[in-house]
């Protein structure tokens, strides 16, 4: 089966606008994620998610600066956008990574990757009814097929913007599996992803601090990095909604996750 990650991305958040482009060691933080993507063994390709406003002409740019191919699709409609994107590539299985997530670690995407096909699950995920990743590592898995039969299942507005939500909303009609991190990793009270200029400061002295000497630096470097600096890995915890995941009411199976 043919795994394309799929990034959603798109210039008009409304907490921190324009966040996509903004420079972390002189590249744009899009271009640092798809960088990092590059390095997953068990993804095909990595598709750009994007819509047709023209203010995300800038990231279809940055995503052919970074060798990856770019799909445009409603700006709202983020499950069409997807649909869109995955069929542009011939995709069998999403693994869905959101644009705000610079620090996506390919390990982990992976490893993710694996637990899915190796099978008895619909959806596999690393943040559902349980966080024991840092917010910001989040990886969802599905197939293009339940991406479709979602898309003819529901209008509504809220699923069809965060593209998953029907799936743990109906654990009844859907196998679920979340898988916990392993105890090197397991820090749930880290924060990763961008939504406010304090994230992004932290992300780019996270950059600063271990690309130099690697550029492939992992989440494990990422985590020793924040243990041995308490005050850099509490200074973006509490802003408003800043722990905030899915939940399928705990209906949702839980796993280890086995990392390489």
């Amino acid at each position: 089966m043919r795994v394309v990650a799929s990034v959603e991305c798109r210039m008009s958040s409304k907490r921190l606008p324009g966040k996509h482009v903004k420079p972390i060691l002189g590249r744009p933080m899009l271009y640092r994620l798809l960088e990092r993507l590059h390095q997953c063994h068990r993804v095909d390709e990595v598709c750009l998610a994007t819509s047709t406003d023209p203010s995300d002409e800038i990231l279809v740019r940055v995503a052919e600066e970074a060798g990856v191919a770019a799909y445009q699709g409603p700006l709202d409609d983020v499950l069409t956008r997807v649909i869109g994107a995955a069929r542009s590539v011939g995709a069998d299985v999403i693994a869905e990574i959101t644009g705000d997530c610079p620090l996506a670690d390919p390990g982990i995407v992976d490893a993710v990757v694996e637990r899915y096909l190796k099978g008895g699950y619909d959806y596999v995920t690393n943040v559902l009814d349980e966080l024991t990743f840092p917010i910001g590592f989040d990886v969802q898995l599905f197939s293009l097929p339940l991406l479709e039969e979602i898309s003819r299942l529901t209008l509504d507005p809220s699923d069809r913007e965060n593209v998953t939500s029907f799936i743990y909303r109906y654990p009844e009609r859907y196998r679920l599996l979340n898988v916990r991190a392993p105890r090197a990793l397991d820090r749930p009270r880290y924060r990763l992803c961008v939504d406010y200029p304090q994230d992004f400061e932290l992300i780019a002295q996270i950059y600063q601090a271990l690309y130099p000497a690697n550029p492939a630096f992992d989440a494990r470097a990422i985590i020793e990095f924040l243990d041995s600096r308490p005050d850099l890995a509490n200074v973006n915890t509490s802003m408003p909604n800043a722990f905030e995941w899915p939940s399928s009411g705990g209906k949702a199976d839980q796993e280890l996750l086995a990392l390489a």
